[in-house]
């Protein structure tokens, strides 16, 4: 069965969208403490002009990924992004990670990122939605400092699956790990934390698309 169906079929066994399902929840805030921003993810994404380039560091193709979502789907899920009332965390594939991914699928590594955005879409509205839902933990804002101190948590992700936090030591500095349901490729590293710090949304950026099934 190929990546297209395969999600698909993930997506349509019975997975639900539920805000607060997570084990690792954000401390409440105190009296004493700053109430957290009420600025989306959504608009931090979109605040460089939403536009390719060749810098493979940054976020352009999540970013057009939820556009492409939202405007076939505009009731999807993926829609929580935009309303920073609502407490997520996300995991955002830098654009170079979804070129490893069409590298890992295809065989062909695409040489712009506006090429690898047409390979991703190409995979089908559906499946493009059901990464994305894999990506955020909705319910919690979780720093990195937080995170950090939760090694072997399980998160439950908008698509109501799992996964594992996993920190690791290199260089003699801790490293952030996710243990996504692939075996078979190397797990995602938080590269970029706390991107939008102090917000009910936060987000932390990696090095690789976590993959919601086993692939080959």
């Amino acid at each position: 069965m190929n990546l297209r169906r395969r999600l698909a079929a993930a997506a349509a066994s019975g997975v639900a969208f539920a805000l607060g399902a997570t084990v690792l929840a954000a401390a409440p805030a105190s009296a004493t403490t700053t109430a957290p921003g009420t600025r989306s993810l959504a608009a931090v994404l979109l605040s460089d002009g939403n536009q390719f380039d060749r810098n493979w560091n940054d976020y352009d193709i999540v970013t057009e990924a939820v556009l492409a979502v939202l405007a076939a789907k505009p009731s999807s899920p993926v829609k929580v992004v935009t309303d920073g009332n609502v407490a997520l965390t996300a995991f955002l594939p830098r654009d170079d990670a979804f070129r490893r991914l069409v590298k890992d699928l295809t065989g062909t590594r695409p040489k712009t990122e506006k090429a690898t955005f047409e390979a991703v879409a190409g995979l089908g509205i559906d499946t493009v939605e059901t990464v994305l839902l894999y990506h955020v933990v909705p319910g919690a804002t979780i720093t990195r400092a937080q995170a950090l101190k939760a090694d072997g948590a399980k998160l439950t992700t908008a698509l109501g699956s799992t996964v594992k936090v996993d920190v690791t030591k290199r260089h003699g500095k801790r490293v952030i790990k996710l243990v996504d349901a692939d075996r078979t490729d190397r797990n995602p590293r938080v590269v970029k934390a706390d991107i939008n710090k102090r917000n009910q949304q936060i987000a932390h950026g990696v090095d690789r698309v976590l993959r919601p099934l086993d692939l080959p």
